[in-house]
């Protein structure tokens, strides 16, 4: 049987990976980052059971590693694509790592040694890492690699101090970019979401005002492998916040920002992060700005429900209008309108966390573009039809699964991985036919 492609490492391209695989059909899973694991890798707990999001991820993880009938590509990207379902031809663009996958034992003493420090991507840049650095730590392959635009070797041209200490002389400067071709009959894409950037609504002052977060950002300060191992220290002080407010809809569910709709899992992280918080501190004040909730998940009204009854989360309707500081405390005053009493309120609060819109992959034109495939009205791929055809593009053997194609929660995108195996599985029983 011919092998499947899978485009993207997160949750989704990792179940649609272990469906495929155990089926006994062979997957070639493309990610461009250095480890699979995508943004659940950053998450703290999933809601509404609040288990630990590495915990669940990192067994798939290692289990896809260890796969036999699964390959994995990292920092690869798909640059293009010819043929039919069953019998896609496709070219994979491998970038380096300047450090040998074979060689290299993931033990970090070259980051330890390196002098360069950037700030980590993993954690939402809160935290800094080196210029040769692991993705995280319990990354999947959990190898090294080396930022070739931070690197003192590869813009000044000295330094090489990785290359001393490293023990299994697993670093190489001199690798290039590789392309490798693949015979496929089915593409799965699983390529995820952005966050919009809330620096466009100045009303707020996120990137003036320290103490104003996105959800990410939080999901990192708050998480016990965070920069601040889980203390809810705050950015412009060091100082340990105890209120703290939650704005919903940041660049959703409005014209002005282009993205009209609702990003479906906002009402319910910022509840995850608003129970968290009060777990590390009972005492604190947590308030939860909101336009609507839309909570329609299993499980979620509970959820919900035991966030105000158990742990005190005071939730209030109306979208706020404006933020200001106070130059001295650094504390942050929320100016909004209560819209269930009819009132314009003020909220003075230590920390506000912004839930900011899911917006589309910024990759998506341009992969889009290469597999022949067509966008929806927000960059978004879209499907055949919403209902009878929810994972099939426009093209017939090319599949969606996860955010990719809308925002989605966990467990949708791992339903939907699970039904793009299941379409390529078919793809393949087809070719046996025919065969």
């Amino acid at each position: 049987m011919k092998p499947v492609l899978v485009v993207g490492g997160g949750i989704a391209g990792i179940q649609a990976s272990l469906d495929l695989a155990d089926r006994g059909i062979r997957v070639h899973l493309v990610e461009k980052s250095p480890s699979i694991g995508g943004v659940m890798a950053q998450l703290d707990k999933t809601f509404p059971t609040m288990d630990c999001s590495i915990c669940i991820l990192a067994p798939k993880m290692i289990e896809c590693f260890r796969h036999p009938n699964i390959t994995i590509h990292t920092q690869s990207e798909l640059v293009s694509l010819e043929g039919t379902v069953g019998d896609f031809s496709v070219k994979v663009l491998q970038h380096p790592r300047s450090v040998d996958a074979q060689k290299c034992t993931g033990c970090g003493l070259c980051s330890e040694r390196c002098p360069v420090k950037r700030p980590s991507v993993f954690q939402a840049c809160l935290g800094q890492r080196k210029a040769i650095y692991l993705a995280f730590p319990q990354a999947v392959p959990l190898i090294a690699t080396i930022d070739r635009d931070a690197c003192l070797w590869f813009t000044q041209g000295i330094c090489r101090t990785c290359e001393t200490v490293c023990s299994a002389n697993a670093v190489e400067y001199e690798q290039k970019e590789n392309t490798i071709e693949l015979n496929v009959s089915s593409i799965i894409l699983a390529t995820g979401f952005e966050q919009y950037n809330p620096k466009d609504i100045g009303e707020y002052g996120y990137g003036h005002y320290r103490n104003v977060l996105t959800a990410l950002e939080f999901e990192r300060l708050v998480c016990a492998s965070g920069p601040t191992g889980g203390v809810l220290t705050r950015p412009s002080d060091g100082k340990v916040a105890h209120n703290i407010a939650f704005i919903q809809c940041v660049g959703s569910r409005t014209q002005t920002t282009g993205y009209p709709y609702c990003s479906a899992s906002c009402c319910m992280y910022a509840t995850k992060e608003a129970v968290l918080i009060k777990e590390h501190e009972p005492s604190s004040h947590v308030t939860i700005h909101y336009m609507d909730l839309r909570i329609f998940g299993k499980g979620f009204q509970e959820f919900v429900d035991r966030a105000q009854s158990n742990w005190g989360v005071r939730y209030v309707r109306g979208r706020p209008g404006e933020i200001t500081e106070d130059p001295a405390s650094k504390d942050l005053t929320i100016h909004y309108e209560d819209t269930e009493v009819g009132k314009v309120e003020k909220n003075t609060v230590e920390l506000v966390i912004l839930c900011t819109a899911a917006v589309p992959n910024s990759d998506n034109n341009k992969l889009g573009g290469i597999l022949g495939v067509k966008l929806d009205e927000y960059g978004f791929f879209s499907t055949k039809d919403p209902i009878s055809s929810p994972v099939e593009t426009s093209r017939q053997g090319i599949y969606v699964c996860g955010s990719c194609h809308g925002p989605r929660d966990i467990p949708e995108s791992v339903a939907e991985a699970s039904a793009t195996a299941a379409k390529a599985a078919e793809d393949e029983a087809r070719l046996e036919v025919k065969g």
